[in-house]
């Protein structure tokens, strides 16, 4: 049996869960729903996800929404001896990471990728642009100190806390701003572009979401 996977996959949210799902060697089935896709609004949906939102995932009689969620769950029911950790210290130090992503890192990602690329150029607000440059740049100066003499952010062994902030590093060097990657970040970003979820998945055009506010 397969693990059903819903969600468009230009999605970031989708993209990461997909990136684990190739780590972990995990059979699936994709279906493309969201944005351009649509289905997010039937009944059927809904009874799986009631906010109506990607990624949810399907795993026999288990539904799972909320993409950071869904990573602990994979992680936690098909990653022993990888990706699965029972240290209640060592799931602390990789789930800091998650949540920093989560409520710095995306936010200062999403006000540059949308500012910018998303929303079209008689629309932008140059000033909002820059200030999320700025925390952008910020945040990459945190992940470089974090990378000082290590492969990844924990260390030599990658973990959820490469992916849920890793995703991000591919669109916010390719959306054509001059933003730059510190040495250390740029090295751990190389070590993630030689993973084939990566590649499949993170590393995929998104040229369609240029200039368009609709999901």
């Amino acid at each position: 049996m397969s693990v059903l996977i819903y969600g468009r996959d230009t999605s970031y949210n989708v993209q990461k869960v997909l990136w684990l799902m190739e780590e972990l060697n995990i059979k699936y089935s994709h279906t493309q729903l969201g944005g351009k896709f649509g289905g997010t609004e039937t009944e059927e949906f809904e009874s799986l996800n009631p906010c109506k939102k990607v990624p949810v995932i399907v795993d026999g009689k288990n539904v799972v929404w909320e993409s950071n969620t869904i990573l602990r769950y994979l992680a936690n029911s098909y990653g022993a001896g990888t990706w699965k950790e029972s240290d209640a210290y060592k799931v602390s130090q990789f789930e800091r990471w998650m949540d920093w992503s989560q409520t710095k890192f995306e936010p200062a990602f999403v006000g540059v990728f949308w500012g910018y690329y998303r929303t079209p150029e008689h629309l932008q607000n140059k000033s909002e642009i820059n200030k999320s440059i700025k925390s952008c740049t910020d945040c990459l100066s945190k992940l470089d100190e974090q990378l000082k003499n290590q492969k990844y952010l924990l260390g030599e062994k990658i973990s959820l806390a490469d992916i849920t902030t890793g995703v991000f590093i591919y669109r916010l060097v390719g959306i054509g701003l001059s933003i730059e990657l510190p040495n250390n970040v740029n090295g751990w970003y190389n070590q993630l572009q030689n993973s084939n979820g990566y590649q499949q998945w993170v590393m995929s055009d998104f040229s369609e979401l240029k200039g368009r506010l609709e999901y």
